[in-house]
């Protein structure tokens, strides 16, 4: 576990919490081993991630979705009491969290998170509950530090968004259960998150501010930095422990 995981200010939701970790992806673009099972900091990277949620006392349940080649390495995460259960995720990412809902359907809010994402840590979970209160959808975001251009198919930039109105989205994504089930049973079409098929069916989602550590270890240079992050972290643990 977590050394002395930080704790959001506010009431618990009223109603169970069930997680959906989503972790079925093929890897491609990491070039050699499975990022789910890479060794990150003396442990597989999936495991950083399911202590965020172990740790937090407002989620009661935690699905895990894997690839069909890592269902059997799931036995190395066994000693989580949350992990409810593991399954096999389909061919796109929306397919694999619809399988995980379905072992959730007696929880009152769910939280969506990339299982990729190994810096989740119990604050982002419990503020994404807490601000999923205002309409029963919250979202985790940072303003983006770059430019962004918008391209036709021939690479010519046909607008410049103004920067101040751009967020980068990340995972947890934070949902009334019934309102995201509605809307995956409306679901068409390929989407990217979640998030966007909420929005489909015209409801408000809140931001709410993310954390540049909240990396998403898709490459092999992904990797790297989530070392030089854990590096960090450890070391910012020890210098308050000695304090």
């Amino acid at each position: 576990m977590r050394d002395e995981p930080s704790r959001s200010p506010g009431a618990r939701p009223l109603g169970k919490v069930g997680a959906v970790i989503v972790a079925a992806g093929s890897s491609q673009r990491m070039g050699g081993p499975d990022k789910i099972f890479a060794d990150l900091s003396s442990k597989p990277l999936i495991a950083h991630t399911v202590e965020a949620f172990q740790d937090s006392d407002w989620v009661d349940h935690v699905v895990l979705v894997l690839s069909k080649r890592n269902l059997l390495r799931s036995r190395e995460l066994a000693s989580y009491p949350k992990m409810r259960d593991v399954c096999l995720g389909g061919m796109r990412r929306q397919d694999s969290v619809k399988a995980g809902l379905k072992r959730l359907a007696d929880c009152e809010w769910v939280v969506i998170h990339d299982g990729a994402r190994p810096f989740v840590t119990v604050d982002l979970i419990e503020q994404g509950l807490l601000a999923a209160q205002e309409t029963g959808a919250a979202i985790a975001a940072v303003p983006v530090k770059d430019t962004i251009k918008v391209v036709n198919g021939d690479s010519f930039v046909q607008e410049t968004p103004p920067r101040k109105r751009l967020w980068a989205a990340q995972t947890p994504q934070v949902f009334r259960f019934a309102l995201l089930w509605e809307a995956y049973k409306k679901a068409r079409g390929e989407v990217t998150d979640d998030a966007m098929l909420v929005e489909r069916l015209g409801h408000k989602v809140k931001l709410y501010m993310g954390s540049y550590e909240n990396i998403k270890v898709t490459t092999s240079e992904d990797l790297a930095v989530a070392g030089e992050i854990a590096c960090g972290r450890k070391l910012r643990e020890r210098v308050s422990g000695s304090e």
